[in-house]
């Protein structure tokens, strides 16, 4: 568990480092009527992993309702929600063992999953939403972090012809 609690936070410490770089003008610019806005993806990202993911490992029920503005509205609003939520997931993450990770846990959608699984279903849903996040700010021209330390372009700089 610790291991996945240090592997957690690097996957979050990523993610607010894009969602550092949105532009508060355009943080509830969607790409298309009825679609996500950059604020959704956000706050998305934090409500369903508190309200979903973390209610379920705790064996309780979803209690997700959404990621609308009014939950929070404007960029300081939102990154306070996005931080006290994941701090409110992490926990109720600290209260399990590695022995807990074999145990089962019943999803929104009735089924049974190891929690260890779930953790990792948690971890790509937020890797998701990053990269739309990431394609979003592409849209609007809005420079963004390389994930890993270095572009493309730059890994091709450094690489050796084959």
């Amino acid at each position: 568990m610790a291991s996945f609690l240090d592997y957690y936070g690097k996957i979050r410490s990523r993610t607010l480092k894009v969602i550092r770089t949105i532009p508060a003008e355009r943080l509830e610019w969607t790409f298309r009527e009825g679609k996500y806005t950059i604020g959704d993806q956000v706050r998305h990202i934090a409500t369903i992993e508190r309200y979903m993911f973390a209610e379920t490992f705790a064996g309780r029920p979803s209690c997700y309702q959404g990621c609308s503005k009014e939950i929070a509205d404007g960029y300081d609003d939102v990154l306070d929600l996005f931080n006290k939520l994941h701090g409110e997931t992490l926990t109720i993450l600290r209260g399990f063992d590695d022995a807990d990770l074999n145990k089962s846990c019943i999803t929104p959608g009735n089924s049974t999953i190891p929690l260890g699984k779930w953790l990792r279903a948690m971890v790509e849903h937020e890797i998701h939403h990053r990269a739309q996040i990431y394609i979003y700010l592409s849209i609007l021209d809005v420079p963004t972090p390389p994930i890993f330390g270095l572009t493309a372009e730059e890994v091709i700089q450094y690489s050796e012809t084959v």
